[in-house]
């Protein structure tokens, strides 16, 4: 089963008011796991960056001047995600940012219905608790010791490495059923033991006799009513 986690970096919070995608990464999986294949790309937002995103992912205006725009980078981007299911954590955000950027482009949008939402799998597992990609690798013991910034590379690999933790680890899906040579449902265990006849179990004649005085000593003993 091929998925990709992905996320973005941006000038802001909104892209109906004018916010565009400066980071883009992407990284393959298979059956829940990273693969080595990724998507990495920085993007001109043909826009100033505000100081305050700048703070978060350290991109400014000034490094993203020579890179490329989304629309030259674009058929390479849908290329590589392809028909997957898309991982994202708040993937509302990211959805709504990336299908902005291909409208830009006269390309049809990503249909949210493609989203898995990590975010909403952690809610789901963990209510009232702290649910960010930080506090998910804190959780799960997972090393982001390198994020001093938000970067959408690191961001994505660690998503990878989250989403792999809530799909159960390293060996999802583990089952002790037992597996049958045929392409229908697991055979029966059969075991054969040899036939044994019931054994007697009456009690010697020094254990009746033992008995009828330990009831010599009980009031009414239960064992004498009728």
């Amino acid at each position: 089963m091929r998925e990709v986690a992905l996320d973005t970096e941006t000038t802001g919070l909104d892209p109906d008011t004018g916010d565009r995608i400066v980071e883009v990464a992407c990284v393959e999986l298979i059956d829940h796991q990273p693969t080595e294949r990724y998507f990495h790309k920085y993007i001109n937002p043909l826009r100033d960056v505000p100081e305050e995103a700048a703070r978060v992912h350290g991109l400014t205006a000034e490094f993203l001047a020579d890179k490329p725009l989304f629309e030259e980078i674009v058929d390479d981007f849908l290329e590589f995600v392809g028909d997957a299911p898309i991982v994202a954590h708040n993937a509302s955000f990211d959805f709504k940012f990336i299908n902005a950027e291909l409208a830009r482009c006269n390309r049809p949008i990503i249909p949210y219905d493609r989203a898995v939402d990590t975010l909403k799998i952690a809610q789901a597992r963990f209510p009232g608790a702290r649910n960010s990609l930080d506090a998910l690798c804190q959780r799960f013991s997972i090393d982001n010791t390198q994020r001093t910034l938000h970067g959408a590379l690191l961001d994505t690999r660690l998503l990878a490495e989250v989403y792999l933790e809530l799909n159960g680890g390293r060996e999802p899906g583990l089952s002790f059923a037992v597996e049958s040579d045929s392409a229908g449902p697991a055979a029966a265990i059969v075991v054969e033991r040899p036939f044994r006849a019931a054994r007697p179990h009456a009690p010697l004649p020094e254990e009746e006799a033992a008995f009828e005085a330990f009831l010599a000593e009980i009031t009414d003993p239960i064992w004498r009513r009728t």
